[in-house]
């Protein structure tokens, strides 16, 4: 029985979705698949793994505006995909499959981003070749994708250019702008699990792709056909350029950069413990360290790149199980301070020590707090921002960021600026204050300014003149960005941000605890929480668009007994952000209870689940009361999530 006949034969019998068929078919129909894709496909269904088919074939990927992400490893791999593993254990081959990450969809990717990338040169009367810089994380295939991607981008007759090795999310970000490229590109599934892989789309000005590029990028990957491929599957790197590493060194400073107060870094007695959970944070974050003096042990069995992440569950540091080795370690040293990255080194967490020197976790709502609140203090004392605030510098965050930011950009005299999740929102803003500069600049002085190469602290007064200045921004899932030469959160500078506090609070006599105790005292108490609820499969998906269309059709008109005071809907009103810009329609929800307590329901754009966050605020008339009243914020909260999840099971509806 040949190998059509197999699958036809699968399908007839019910043994695969009818979708699965058909996309099973035009793949080996396409003859575009080499023969050991070919005999994958031969095993599988000779082994009857037919639910594995399914997995992989019931879909196409879909490129969606912030890329891919998805398995590049298979729950059973066939042999032939196995092939003589790596030292580090991966496959021969990506798994073949329609809706797994592999060779043909990071090609057919490449392809759509390049065809969109040559049409804007050509429409913006730009004669130039389109440019292309590409990072890769530590995953399985992740540099195989790399130089995949980069073979392709020249072959087409683009210019491409890699990175010698793995390097994070941010220094992507930052090296786009920096070379004038037109787009990059990122390889990584950021704290996803080890068998996952993803593909991330930038744009030249270094940010995620918003519009209109994000449907003009999706519009041409979704043009390729899967045969054109099969020319590009020969990596030949003939013709790509390696990065210098003085680019590494460009991006080092830019860290450096961030720090508002190097005094604090001189005989700094802060002892830091710092782990790149097995990614790329220790290769620009520990020789920055190094170079500003500060005392960093690194957790050694997690200071190796390696794509199974072996010694945590999830490399996510906003897990505490993931930071438990590092506070290890902090406990048998005395460090005060523990901190960690995620695998590409966009995100950072970290614990920290109370008065009787016990380790704390803190959550990512709470270090952009301290982060915000610290930076805006310190750029008042140093002359970047005046005593009483200005409307031409803006703190900007996502609306399911803690509320108590907003309270302290504006109790600072700042502009705060929410917008939708994603820190592409956030980079669109940065973004559109640079095009004001610019263009004020031409329009009144006749010339424009190389906005990277112009001091930090020349751009902060130019831009409060003709703009407004990016001051600070992040969002609650652990992104913080501290300055606007790069376009998407950086765990590495984080880290620096974070141990100048460290050192600043330190020579006070203070902890990390005091330091938010006082903010809340100011502000009033503010605790958050998140519901993460899966739902998989078709089904699965059915449910989460239930819940969603739900609030709209049948918003609740009071929760956990509590009433609803306020909804937006963000997917059906109009909504303008604080510089009257319209905020982009998304099925999102943000709720107001009449006790001032809120919360936001949204789908997740990588996985398949619906987020819930809570959002509690009791205020404090006195700090003698701010113990009681973390106690009724905590046992509210979690009431409160209880009744939000019951809800949520009665909208998703039976299977």
């Amino acid at each position: 029985m040949s190998l059509l006949e197999s699958i036809q034969s699968a399908g007839q019998s019910g043994k695969l979705m009818k979708s699965t068929v058909k996309n099973m078919r035009q793949w080996v129909e396409g003859n575009f698949l080499p023969d050991w894709a070919l005999r994958s496909l031969e095993e599988l269904l000779a082994q009857e793994a037919f639910e594995e088919l399914d997995d992989r074939f019931y879909k196409n990927m879909q490129f969606g505006t912030g890329g891919m992400r998805g398995r590049t490893i298979g729950q059973v791999s066939a042999d032939s995909e196995k092939g003589t593993p790596s030292k580090q254990g991966s496959p021969a081959h990506a798994a073949i499959g329609s809706n797994v990450l592999n060779d043909f969809i990071v090609i057919r990717a490449t392809l759509g981003l390049f065809n969109y990338s040559k049409g804007f040169l050509e429409s913006s009367d730009i004669f130039d070749t389109p440019k292309l810089v590409i990072a890769h994380d530590v995953r399985h295939f992740s540099r195989y994708f790399c130089e995949l991607a980069a073979s392709t981008w020249t072959r087409l007759g683009g210019l491409a250019m890699i990175f010698d090795g793995p390097r994070s999310t941010p220094q992507l970000s930052y090296t786009v702008r920096k070379v004038n490229a037109t787009a990059g590109i990122v390889i990584t599934a950021s704290h996803n699990p080890p068998h996952d892989n993803g593909f991330k789309a930038y744009f030249a000005d270094g940010a995620q792709v918003v519009e209109p590029h994000a449907s003009g990028i999706v519009d041409q990957v979704n043009r390729v056909d899967l045969t054109e491929t099969a020319r590009h599957l020969q990596v030949d790197l003939d013709s790509v350029i390696s990065l210098p590493k003085s680019l590494d060194n460009a991006y080092h400073s830019s860290v450096m950069d961030v720090v508002l107060d190097k005094r604090l870094f001189e005989d700094s007695n802060v002892k830091v413990v710092f782990s790149p959970l097995h990614g790329t944070g220790g290769i620009s974050t520990i020789p920055v360290l190094k170079s500003l003096g500060i005392q960093a042990d690194t957790v050694n069995e997690q200071d190796v790149l390696d794509p199974q992440f072996p010694t945590v569950e999830s490399p996510n540091p906003e897990n505490p199980e993931a930071l438990s080795m590092a506070i290890q370690q902090a406990e048998s040293t005395g460090a005060d301070v523990v901190i960690a990255t995620d695998p590409d080194s966009d995100r950072m967490g970290a614990a920290v020590r109370d008065e009787a020197g016990k380790m704390h976790l803190l959550s990512g709502n709470q270090i952009g707090s301290i982060l915000a609140e610290y930076r805006i203090t310190q750029m008042k004392e140093r002359g970047i921002l005046p005593p009483g605030g200005t409307n031409s510098a803006a703190l900007i965050k996502t609306f399911v960021t803690t509320p108590l930011q907003d309270s302290i950009g504006e109790a600072h005299g700042l502009k705060v600026i929410n917008t939708l999740t994603g820190f592409k929102w956030i980079a669109e803003k940065i973004a559109n204050y640079e095009t004001i500069l610019q263009e004020s600049l031409k329009e009144n002085s006749g010339y424009q300014i190389d906005y990277n190469s112009t001091d930090y602290l020349k751009r902060a007064d130019l831009l409060q003149e003709h703009s407004t200045f990016y001051v600070f921004g992040g969002e609650e899932s652990y992104g913080y960005l501290g300055s606007d030469t790069v376009r998407d959160k950086d765990g590495n500078a984080a880290v620096v941000m974070f141990c100048e506090v460290a050192s600043y609070l330190k020579r006070q006599g203070k902890t990390f605890l005091d330091y938010l105790d006082t903010l809340y005292c100011k502000h009033g108490y503010y605790l958050e929480t998140l519901g993460n609820v899966y739902y998989e499969g078709a089904a699965g998906a059915r449910k989460i668009q239930n819940i969603l269309e739900s609030y709209r059709a049948s918003p609740p008109g009071d929760m956990n007994g509590i009433e609803v005071s306020e909804i937006k809907d963000f997917g059906a009103q109009d909504f303008a952000d604080a510089d009257g810009k319209p905020i982009p329609k998304h099925n999102f929800y943000f709720l107001t209870l009449a006790n001032g307590y809120q919360y936001a329901v949204r789908g997740s754009g990588t996985e398949p689940k619906i987020k819930f966050y809570l959002i509690a605020r009791e205020k404090v008339s006195n700090p003698s009361e701010l113990a009681d009243k973390k106690q009724l914020a905590q046992a509210t909260i979690e009431s409160l999530m209880e009744s939000v999840l019951a809800d949520a099971d009665v909208r998703a509806g039976s299977d």
